[in-house]
């Protein structure tokens, strides 16, 4: 079996809040030093990092717009740059890519070019390249975990363009996981459903019978916390996790399984 390193190195996208921001802290209490991506709220990712540090944990913050392949570059080089600045080596042991674009037109008739373009290129486009640039420094028997979405086996019109991006990191975690295997880097996906992060927060409070629909779409009576979804990405992301690879994990509390009664 093979040893774990002894300070071991993750990088989270989209880790300035909401679901990213719990993996990141999950991931730094199993000790791992965690990088912070952030697109746009350097503030946010600050606020990440200071409750990493706060709890004992090692991690920083870098800046990256994943809508451009420059952004990607700029990201891969700041990963380094940083690891290197916080551990002494630039090698990296857990890639997690959580950032994702889902604004949109949303319905088939609303969607513009423009709308698609941006949702392609940081669902899918984004984590291809990242993954590329990355690799010659992910250490053998890493590990990649994508964030995917329950979307992807439930017909949701006016999430159309967003589940198909969605449809094309399964595809790519099966593909990859098969192309990477030999390092013994294993690839997965985990797919929440309704989470409640600042966007379903708002919705809820907006329409308070929101929360009970949710529910009552579930086969588990809560709506899903961004814990929920950190915890089976830090048990890919560890040792136990090692034989499980190019799969999706469903972390959606069982959402839309069918009728109850």
């Amino acid at each position: 079996m093979q040893q774990q390193p002894a300070t071991r190195t993750a990088l989270v996208t989209g880790s300035s809040r909401g679901i990213g921001r719990a993996v990141a802290r999950r991931l730094a209490a199993d000790g791992m030093v965690v990088a912070v991506h952030y697109g746009q709220d350097a503030a946010a990712a600050q606020e990440t990092v200071d409750l990493i540090v706060r709890d004992g944990g090692r991690a920083f913050s870098v800046g990256a717009d994943l809508a451009t392949h420059d952004g990607v570059l700029a990201l891969v080089d700041g990963v380094r740059s940083g690891l290197a600045a916080h551990t002494g080596d630039a090698v990296l042991d857990v890639l997690v890519n959580n950032a994702a674009e889902s604004r949109s037109g949303g319905h088939l008739r609303d969607e513009t070019p423009e709308q698609f373009d941006r949702l392609f290129a940081v669902n899918v486009r984004a984590p291809y390249f990242l993954v590329q640039g990355l690799l010659p420094v992910l250490r053998d028997g890493g590990r990649i975990v994508n964030i995917g979405s329950a979307v992807t086996r439930i017909a949701l019109a006016d999430e159309l363009a967003y589940a198909m991006t969605k449809g094309a990191m399964e595809t790519f975690t099966r593909t990859l996981a098969n192309v990477v295997g030999e390092r013994r880097i294993t690839v997965n996906t985990v797919a929440p459903g309704p989470t409640q992060t600042a966007g379903l927060t708002a919705a809820m409070a907006a329409m308070p019978e929101l929360e009970g629909m949710l529910i009552g779409g579930q086969a588990l009576p809560w709506v899903g916390q961004p814990e929920d979804i950190a915890d089976p990405v830090a048990f890919l992301a560890s040792e136990e996790g090692r034989w499980i690879t190019g799969t999706v994990i469903d972390a959606s509390g069982g959402t839309y399984l069918g009728p109850k009664r």
